[in-house]
């Protein structure tokens, strides 16, 4: 929703979020006297920092053109990306409830992107397979974050999100270059709202996320973050006047219905 509110390039916004966000990180951990680089996992850590830098500089670029709804929408793909790696590469248990939940979320997300791809402008287009780029970003990030964080060896998920948004910002600073986008910020409205994104998404949402990925199956770390595509497609229709047809709004229960059956868990 905020890269739809700042009148600035999508990747310069994309850049102003990690670059903030690193910077109170490595405030916090230095106030804390805990280390920022130590031991283990780094080789994974900078994996998941160009993974994020990609993920936000597609995902900007695609909410510029098609709206902060679908975009997430589209970037949740991530879910069967992560699914098919839990299952096959870590062999996580997966009952019915997932197997269930999985279909009736695509179908969901089919619903609710409901696309006459003909009849779409070329920048529409675009923007789309942006939001599917989106999702295979996503889904690296996540990987080599968890993986990182669960085999911590001294490290905090405060450290390893301020190495990752400070290592992310120097890919985003060059790419927003390279595109012509000026990094000034040029108002006070802009500056407020990348800095309240930048809090709000990358500090506190993050690190509350990427603390508790070692313990959530890969599988269903996915399925539970669906629920960002489902309140950005209501902030959509909220906030920038977004209508919704009667087979978006059936995408839209049956996408929740599948996230409540996902996240239940396995009876032993």
């Amino acid at each position: 929703m905020y890269a739809k509110l700042v009148t600035m390039g999508a990747t310069a916004i994309g850049f102003y979020r990690v670059f903030i966000a690193g910077l109170v990180l490595v405030a916090f951990v230095r106030l804390r006297r805990q280390p920022l680089v130590s031991g283990g996992a780094l080789g994974l850590l900078a994996i998941a920092s160009v993974c994020y830098a990609g993920d936000l500089w597609v995902w900007h670029q695609s909410i510029k053109w098609i709206g902060p709804g679908l975009a997430t929408l589209l970037a949740s793909f991530q879910v069967f990306i992560l699914t098919i790696v839990g299952v096959a590469v870590f062999r996580e248990r997966a009952d019915w409830r997932l197997y269930v939940a999985i279909p009736l979320a695509l179908v969901g997300l089919m619903l609710l992107v409901g696309l006459d791809w003909s009849a779409l402008a070329p920048e529409k287009r675009a923007g789309v397979w942006l939001g599917l780029a989106t999702a295979v970003f996503y889904a690296g990030y996540l990987l080599a974050l968890r993986q990182a964080r669960a085999i911590t060896v001294g490290r905090t998920a405060a450290g390893d999100l301020a190495l990752v948004s400070i290592v992310s910002a120097v890919f985003l600073a060059g790419a927003s270059l390279t595109a012509g986008e000026s990094l000034v910020i040029d108002t006070w409205w802009n500056g407020s709202w990348l800095t309240v994104y930048a809090i709000g998404s990358q500090v506190v949402a993050w690190v509350m996320i990427s603390s508790s990925l070692p313990y959530v199956p890969a599988s269903k770390v996915g399925l539970l973050l669906l629920l960002q595509p489902t309140l950005s497609f209501l902030w959509d229709i909220l906030f920038f006047g977004r209508e919704i047809a009667l087979h978006e709004g059936a995408g839209l229960l049956i996408a929740l219905f599948a996230i409540w059956l996902g996240s239940q868990r396995v009876k032993s």
